[in-house]
């Protein structure tokens, strides 16, 4: 913010000082001679001890002056040991005052660190064990249809509006809609198993089909049966899953799901 200056100091606007004015010529004044003998003025004679007061009072200021700067030398030899005496103890005892709070610190945040593992590990203790159940239960993936889903993320029960097995990505629907495959069994192998070949897995992949607990209404629909299976570079990067398809090639004619 700018503020504009309203007030004027006056002694700016004095300018100069102006000289005294000159004295007239002392040789056309009288002389006046007084008398000696006899004072013309009485009263004046007190007047004239008066000088003498600056004098007196400028030896007396003078004399202070020398006092107060003898009481500052004193006191400034007396202060200068004790300084001294500071600056060389007063690191070590700060030094130990921060180590003392350093210690102290790390000890209060042992006890309180102690404090919450003990109560976080009861809490772990005596929260029930989720049921197996819940564990095998498929995650929420939001509301159908789904698209774009990789075959990876397939679950059992899943069905698919224009399936093609050989897609990268499939579109999930409701059962009750229209849609032309359902996955209807899978079969897994272990994460440390070894690469079994393509011929193993595909008779893998049949008896997972055939073992499939379809329901009657599966017979009221032309089906056949898709497998799918890891390859050697898909086995490398973790996939162990057997897949099998019911799927039907007349269209998305399937309305409701194949399994109990």
């Amino acid at each position: 913010m700018n503020f504009s200056v309203t007030e004027e100091n006056p002694r700016n606007d004095a300018g100069a000082i102006p000289p005294p004015p000159s004295r007239p010529p002392t040789s056309a004044l009288p002389v006046i001679t007084a008398d000696r003998a006899r004072p013309t003025n009485p009263a004046a004679a007190p007047a004239a001890a008066k000088p003498a007061r600056p004098a007196l009072a400028g030896t007396a200021f003078a004399g202070a002056r020398k006092a107060l700067s003898r009481t500052k030398k004193a006191l400034s030899r007396r202060a200068r040991p004790l300084v001294r005496r500071i600056r060389r103890q007063g690191p070590k005892r700060l030094g130990v005052a921060a180590a003392v709070l350093v210690v102290l610190a790390l000890l209060v945040w042992w006890a309180v660190a102690a404090f919450a593992g003990s109560g976080q590990a009861s809490a772990e203790n005596d929260s029930p064990a989720p049921a197996a159940s819940s564990a095998s239960a498929p995650a929420s993936r939001g509301a159908l249809p789904l698209e774009g889903v990789s075959p990876l993320d397939f679950q059992l029960r899943d069905c698919f509006k224009d399936f093609d097995p050989d897609a990268q990505q499939s579109t999930v629907v409701d059962c009750a809609t229209g849609h032309s495959a359902q996955l209807v069994a899978v079969e897994k192998y272990g994460p440390d198993d070894s690469y079994p070949g393509r011929d193993q897995l595909k008779q893998k992949a049949r008896d997972v089909c055939k073992a499939a607990p379809l329901t009657a209404k599966a017979g009221d629909y032309d089906l056949s049966y898709k497998l799918a299976y890891p390859s050697p570079r898909s086995w490398e990067m973790g996939d162990r899953r057997v897949d099998c398809y019911a799927a039907t090639n007349g269209g998305n004619v399937i309305k409701e799901s194949l399994l109990p």
